[in-house]
Formats: C-alpha cells, sequence, structure tokens
C-alpha cells in the first residue's frame, strides 16, 4: 500500500474531521461577481471536515432573519430533498438519496468518500418516494400526507405542464398523468428520455424545469467525479443541462462544463435560464468557489479543464486549450464548498426587505473546507435588469450546532405561492417554512 493511500486511511481512522490544510481566506472572499481565487493547495491528505448529521434537538429550529419567522411546515419525513408546489397549493416533496452505484464506491478514495457522506446524514436507503403535503386550512402546516408516486429509483426533479407530470429519476426522465386535486398517481409512468446514470453515477441528482411556454424541458446531468479522475470517456453526456423535447423525446444539449448542476429557476426579469453549480474539491479549503450563473444557449462554463473561466485545473489530462478559450465565467459565486443546490427567485410581496428582488439559494454545506461554510439559506440581490446586485444576506441560518455537528442541512427552496418559502431539510427531516414575522 503506498504512502498516499495509508495517509487517506488515516484521515479516516482520525475520524473525519479537520484533517488536511485550514482556509486562509475567509468565505465571504469567495462571494460576488469577482470572488477570491487563491493559488491552488494540493496537500497529501484532503481536507475532510465533516459535520456529523444529529437533527433537531426537540424545540430547536433555524434562525430566521429579521423580520421573518420560520416554523416547520411538515416532519417525519425520510431524506426530504427537492420540492414542487401544484397549481392547486398541495406542495411534493421527493423523499430521496442516493441509488446503488457499485463502481463509485470502489478504491481508497471512494471507500473515504463513503464514510465521509455516510458520517454527513446521506448515507440512508433511498425512500424512492414522492409524497404530497396538503394545508387546507392554510395555516403554515401540512395536515395530511399521501404517497403521490413510488416505486421511483432516486427521483430528485419534479415539473407540471398541464396535466403532465414530468419526473427525473436518477438515470430517467418520467411522465405521469395528473388530474388537478388527485392526492396519488398510480402506474410507472412513461418513459421520456434516457439520462446518464448506471454503476458509477457520482453525481447522481437530476433536475427538470419546464420552459415558460411548456414546449421544452431542460434537465441537469452532474459530473461522474470531482475533475475527470475516472477518465473522460465516462463524462459523455455529463456536467450539463440538456434540452428535450416532451413530445418527441429528442434531446440537444443546451449547455456544458457545469460540474453539478442542480437548482434551476427562470429570472423574472430578464426571463433567462439561471442554475446553482457545484464546483470542484481537493485543491484546499479556499477553491473552488460555487456560483449561481445565467446559462447561454451552447454554453461552456470550464469543467474539468478550467474554472472560473480561463483558469486551469492542471490536474486534468489531457488538457484542452481550445475547450478553455471557450470557458465562461458565471455570473455570481456563493462560496467555496458552500455545497449550494436550492435556487428559486423571490417573488414579490411574500417576503419583507430586503427579501424582495433576488435569489434563494439552498446551501448543503461543506464536509471538505475548514472551518465549515454553507449550512444555511441565503439570499442574493438582483436588480431589474437580472443581474445579482448587492452582497449575499442570510435567510435561514444556525443548521449547525454550537459544536459544529449538523442538525439540519438545507436543500430545495420554493415559493409555496400562500406568502412563504419552503426548504427542504434532510438531516433535520422537515420542511420549513419561512414567511412574514407576525
Amino acid at each position: 500500500m503506498g504512502m498516499h493511500r495509508i495517509a487517506l486511511l488515516l484521515a479516516v481512522a482520525a475520524g473525519l474531521s479537520g484533517c488536511g490544510e485550514t482556509a486562509r481566506l475567509e468565505v465571504s472572499d469567495g462571494f460576488g461577481p469577482s470572488p477570491q481565487l487563491p493559488e491552488p493547495n494540493k496537500t497529501l491528505i484532503p481536507t475532510v471536515n465533516v459535520a456529523p448529521a444529529i437533527g433537531w434537538p426537540q424545540g430547536a429550529k433555524p434562525v430566521a432573519a429579521a423580520g421573518t419567522q420560520v416554523a416547520a411546515f411538515a416532519e417525519g419525513l425520510d431524506h426530504p430533498r427537492w420540492l414542487y408546489v401544484l397549481p392547486n397549493g398541495d406542495v411534493l416533496v421527493a423523499e430521496t438519496n442516493a441509488p446503488p452505484k457499485p463502481e463509485d464506491g470502489k478504491g481508497i478514495r471512494g471507500w473515504i468518500m463513503g464514510k465521509a457522506m455516510s458520517r454527513a446524514g446521506a448515507g440512508v436507503p433511498s425512500a424512492n418516494r414522492i409524497s404530497l403535503l396538503r394545508d387546507s386550512d392554510h395555516d403554515g402546516v401540512a395536515e395530511t400526507r399521501t404517497t403521490f408516486i413510488e416505486n421511483l429509483n432516486s427521483p430528485f426533479g419534479m415539473a407540471l405542464v398541464g396535466n403532465d407530470f414530468y419526473v427525473a429519476d436518477t438515470d430517467r426522465l418520467l411522465r405521469f398523468n395528473y388530474q388537478p386535486g388527485a392526492t396519488s398517481i398510480q402506474g410507472p409512468g412513461t418513459l421520456v428520455a434516457v439520462l446518464p446514470g448506471g454503476p458509477l453515477n457520482h453525481h447522481w441528482t437530476k433536475n427538470v424545469i419546464a420552459s415558460r411556454d411548456g414546449t421544452k424541458l431542460y434537465v441537469t446531468v452532474g459530473s461522474n467525479s470531482n475533475v475527470g479522475e475516472n477518465g473522460l470517456d465516462k463524462e459523455k453526456g455529463r456536467a450539463a443541462i440538456w434540452e428535450v423535447d416532451p413530445a418527441s423525446g429528442k434531446q440537444r444539449l443546451f449547455a456544458s462544463g457545469l460540474r453539478n448542476p442542480n437548482g434551476m429557476a427562470w429570472e423574472p426579469h430578464s426571463g433567462q435560464l439561471w442554475t446553482a453549480v457545484n464546483e470542484r474539491d481537493e485543491i484546499g479549503s479556499d477553491l473552488v468557489p460555487d456560483y449561481i450563473t445565467s446559462v447561454k444557449d451552447g454554453g461552456f462554463y470550464g469543467w474539468p479543464y478550467s474554472y472560473y473561466g480561463q483558469n486551469i485545473d492542471k490536474r486534468v489530462s489531457p488538457q484542452d486549450p481550445q475547450r478553455v478559450a471557450q470557458a465562461i465565467a458565471p455570473d455570481y459565486a456563493v462560496g467555496p464548498h458552500t455545497a449550494s443546490l436550492g435556487l428559486t427567485f423571490a417573488e414579490p410581496g411574500v417576503l419583507p426587505p430586503p427579501f424582495e428582488n433576488g435569489a434563494f439559494i439552498g446551501q448543503h454545506g461543506s464536509w471538505n473546507r475548514k472551518p465549515h461554510s454553507g449550512y444555511k439559506v441565503i439570499f442574493v440581490p438582483f436588480s431589474t435588469a437580472g443581474k445579482p446586485a448587492g452582497k449575499p444576506i442570510d435567510l435561514l441560518s444556525g443548521f449547525l450546532s454550537d459544536e459544529g455537528k449538523a442538525m439540519g442541512r438545507p436543500v430545495g427552496v420554493i415559493n409555496d405561492q400562500r406568502g412563504g418559502l419552503l426548504v427542504a431539510d434532510d438531516v433535520g427531516n422537515k420542511i420549513w417554512r419561512v414567511s412574514k414575522a407576525q
């Protein structure tokens, strides 16, 4: 066994906490349109700093920003990750986790990753279902819960167009018939498109959003590695957003070089598609900032060859200078290793100033930065021109205990169409609802 492998094993034996280097910059230095990008700091032992998942103590909850309040909309869920609100106000939640992916767990690195993810709360089996939550009396708490669709395969994104309800499983896009008011859907669904999956399937979450007119669907597909170490042949069709014609099932590459895009939303002023992207690891606590960005048709955003435009990642071989020259720098950084997943835009009048015009981002939280980053829901103000215009503001914080343990981890965020913002918490197994303070 080589020294590098022995060092990695020692890192795990040491408790998967605090190993490797320490950040030299503040998290805030990795925010904004021009984040600080220091030289890579690749160490013998990759930084492993897991916040162990413990759940919320009785009566505890996140800290809401001034002028807002937070309460549990639903509790006792099974790893709730993603949210969708139907036209009648019913809330759908994907109770889901990673599928079996035996090729992704091989070797020392895969073993360590598995141990770290389990400690962070991501090791539970997937419930493979979408549940429906109904708040009939509009008091901000769901009274009923039903199984909407079951026997799925690590479902994540959801979208409704007319009576067609789409679900992005980890390896396929499915269509179901939805009747308004229905509390469940039976049957296996109809295959619309095959999505990259398989026994490796490193970044397994697939999201879907419909175009404004409903004629096109956009589907996110994360990379099959951190930075191409499994071979670039394993990345075909990945690290990308695909456009799907639901009528014919035809697919075309809409944007690429996006390491792990998750949240997608239409910016209300410009009408542009935006996405939240997780950037690469293992070159230090200060690199590389995750980001939100508008998505250009045909745009290439650098992964794996470069980050933040033309900043070359020397770990990638062979390089592709032509592709690097085409790489688009993202619009707005949201901090290194924050695991920014959820993305939705504010609806005017729902929350008080300053939360009226901009983007809410669910930051799942770091496991490989020291000290921790993320573990909150932030708000990025936007101008009426449809671009970020100011420093981020915490909407929900306090997901970590004083001892650095994760009581919760926010993921999906969405407006509930009833004066609140919903936040899925896959460690607390709750959905939080943020509203104006009474």
